[in-house]
């Protein structure tokens, strides 16, 4: 695979959307122990329309490390379900209280917030079930296994979670944000890296370069959306704008204003992109992607 053009990368998009969304959609029928209720609530959350932009990582780093998307995509689901539990655990009232989320209301306000909670833990569970079940060779699941159960653990994507509640309404420097989101945010990003990379057996210096651009894109895609919130549009985010600084937390233009947060968001992808120089040809679909990240509209 070879992108170039944004009309090619559209159509990679669209064309991993459409795996990943067959693939979600089988591994949730769950029709056997599972209480109708709950089920709807996961299917009504991690089936709703987005991006499918971490698990695209996935697929998109195997392929450039010589493997193929079918093979990834037990593990990108898995990044997807852990991606939209955090997703419906962060929109709780306890934590940042959203009623909105990819154009719907958020879990909580469609069923309700012991369901949603429910769905939360349910989703994170079925994530290393399909991990350990379905990717192969059984030396590479337990491998990925790892490296989510660390990526969405409490030194990561529950612990850059916890810093942010804690220093919500603080006074905070560049340092302390960019570490929050190293973890909140960017862990997920570097893990979808990580196993696509896993997936292919990529010799250390392919994985390395991967894991380099996955850790710099992390924080570009933190950047921009907290660009967002301040200068988009809820119609076509599908979600509410300008919550951020209504909760009193920290976001790259508060510290750094507008234009000096786009300006930092450009160079962490051109140094992304530079990262990827061992992959030779391979890597143009994950350049034209990480620019997409800084591009996109919602």
């Amino acid at each position: 695979m070879i992108v170039c053009s944004t009309a090619a990368l559209a159509e990679q998009l669209a064309a991993a959307r459409r795996q990943i969304d067959a693939a979600l959609d089988r591994y949730t029928e769950l029709s056997r122990g599972c209480s109708a209720r709950l089920r709807d609530a996961m299917r009504y959350s991690l089936l709703a329309p987005g991006k499918r932009l971490r698990p695209t990582l996935v697929l998109f780093a195997a392929e450039a490390c010589g493997s193929t998307w079918e093979a990834a995509i037990p593990a990108a689901c898995a990044v997807e379900m852990i991606h939209c539990y955090s997703l419906i655990h962060d929109d709780l009232p306890a934590m940042d209280d959203d009623d909105l989320r990819r154009g719907r209301p958020t879990c909580h306000k469609a069923f309700d917030e012991a369901t949603a909670i429910l769905a939360g833990d349910a989703l994170l569970t079925l994530a290393f079930e399909t991990v350990a079940t379905d990717v192969q060779p059984p030396e590479v699941a337990a491998r990925c296994c790892a490296a989510l159960g660390k990526a969405a653990g409490a030194t990561a994507l529950v612990g850059g979670q916890a810093d942010d509640l804690e220093l919500q309404n603080s006074v905070g420097d560049l340092a302390t944000l960019e570490y929050i989101h190293s973890r909140k945010t960017g862990a997920m990003f570097l893990v979808s890296l990580q196993l696509g990379g896993f997936i292919a057996d990529a010799d250390e210096t392919r994985q390395s370069a991967i894991e380099q651009f996955g850790r710099k894109i992390g924080l570009a895609f933190q950047i921009a959306d907290d660009l967002l919130d301040v200068q988009g549009d809820e119609a076509t985010m599908g979600k509410r704008v300008g919550k951020d600084s209504e909760h009193g937390k920290l976001t790259f233009p508060s510290i750094m204003g507008i234009a000096e947060s786009q300006q930092r968001a450009q160079r962490l992808i051109d140094e992304a992109c530079a990262a990827l120089e061992p992959l030779g040809e391979k890597r143009t679909g994950l350049e034209a992607l990480a620019r997409y990240v800084v591009e996109r509209n919602q």
